[in-house]
């Protein structure tokens, strides 16, 4: 018994340590993410296995950075880019960042929306929209900083659902192991645009704006305006590792599910969320079907307060208002209303008749055109030393950091010829 205490206490005090990288990566795997996966999965089978091992290093050290700037300068993306760059620069993002941002939230409001009309289907799915955007309205706004950290925090338990899914169906885990780490390639239009969409979901630069804004808020909350060491950044580089490797795993789960159980079936064409939870019910049983469902609520519950909340950062930084998830609304109202603005935006897409599937690809093409840019000017400031002192990037680093550059740039500009041709 008193084992059994002492390890319980041990479980605690490691995840108490946990900080803002498994929020970030959390939200990465948000409905319209899962949307894409589950996409991946149905229509290629195992063959896209491979790019979660691909993606995280990317993934990782863009954040890494991100988080740095927050923690060195004190300030968010935003307010960095604000001081060292050009004011054209900064409203260039934020004319691209706004509509990507809100198209993001109505997309995974809409896909939890009718996630929940597959649960309760007496209830129209327009309703279950309402409610989760009124609920994310209480919660971000009334919540005290630690209290809505510790909650996303805890949320992000949801995630291990996908772990479990895939394994109340039969696997061949030879073709796994096989796919899993021998890259496949198919030269079609289809297979590059789903590689495409895995990297613009997987590296999407409403997070770059979050993570660093977030670091900031965790300075002030939990390390009481520690002066910046290696240590710290340690700390911080394990964090963002973590939260990636969760986020890089779920993604690798839901390929698994869909391209196991939906793709030997048949069920190559997979748009929403809600049709991949509903095609998983005859194939891989009621658990499974329920379990992914479960999944999609509770990921929009985490993502959607992380693009809000960075949408509201840029805004802020950029006009220089009250700004913070640890202020209460009367200190900070520009902040929250810009929160609350978003989300009620991003929820009337649902009744202008633009479909989710087209709100994400609105989305895709935006953060495709705006991802390469940030992250050219995030390695630019990540080795400016005036900036950065002595916590310029090293060497591996900026490898990783001008491959994702590189990578990024190149999906950019198939997004963009896909779509004109």
């Amino acid at each position: 018994m008193a084992h059994q205490k002492s390890l319980t206490k041990k479980l605690q005090s490691v995840w108490g340590k946990v900080g803002p990288g498994l929020v970030t990566g959390a939200s990465d795997d948000d409905p319209s993410g899962i949307a894409t996966y589950s996409q991946a999965g149905a229509a290629f089978g195992l063959k896209t296995l491979w790019t979660a091992i691909v993606a995280f290093p990317l993934m990782a050290v863009i954040q890494q950075m991100c988080a740095k700037i927050g923690l060195v300068t004190s300030q968010g993306l935003t307010g960095t880019l604000k001081k060292n760059y050009p004011r054209w620069v900064l409203y260039v993002m934020l004319l691209f960042s706004f509509p990507a941002i809100v198209l993001n939230i109505g997309a995974d409001i809409a896909g939890m929306g009718a996630v929940g009309n597959l649960l309760f289907p007496s209830i129209d799915q327009s309703y279950f929209s309402v409610l989760f955007t009124v609920i994310l309205l209480i919660m971000i706004v009334y919540l005290p900083y630690q209290r809505m950290a510790s909650l996303l925090k805890n949320l992000c338990v949801v995630m291990l659902v996908y772990f479990i899914v895939p394994f109340l169906y039969k696997q061949d885990l030879s073709a796994i192991i096989k796919a899993t780490f021998i890259p496949s390639f198919e030269w079609s239009k289809a297979y590059l645009m789903v590689l495409v969409g895995i990297l613009g979901t997987t590296i999407s630069p409403y997070l770059f704006f979050w993570q660093a804004s977030v670091e900031v808020e965790e300075m002030k909350n939990r390390r009481n305006h520690l002066i910046v060491n290696k240590k710290i950044i340690h700390e911080m580089k394990n964090d963002v590792d973590f939260g990636m490797a969760i986020s890089g795993l779920v993604m690798y789960f839901i390929i698994l599910t869909t391209g196991s159980v939906l793709f030997p079936a048949g069920v190559t064409q997979i748009d929403t969320v809600e049709q991949a939870a509903l095609a998983l019910k005859p194939l891989a049983g009621d658990m499974a079907y329920l379990l992914f469902a479960i999944g999609v609520i509770g990921t929009g519950l985490i993502a959607i307060p992380v693009l809000s909340g960075s949408l509201s950062y840029i805004f802020t930084e950029t006009f220089g208002w009250e700004q913070g998830l640890d202020k209460k609304f009367h200190e900070a109202k520009g902040f929250y209303v810009i929160i609350a603005i978003s989300l009620l935006v991003g929820l009337s897409i649902n009744y202008i008749g633009l479909s989710p599937i087209k709100a994400l690809i609105y989305t895709a093409i935006l953060y495709g055109i705006t991802a390469p840019v940030l992250i050219g000017i995030i390695l630019h400031i990540s080795n400016n030393k005036s900036v950065m002192g002595e916590f310029v990037n090293d060497r591996k680093t900026n490898i990783i950091g001008f491959a994702a550059l590189i990578i990024m740039s190149i999906a950019a500009g198939m997004l963009i010829y896909f779509q004109i041709n």
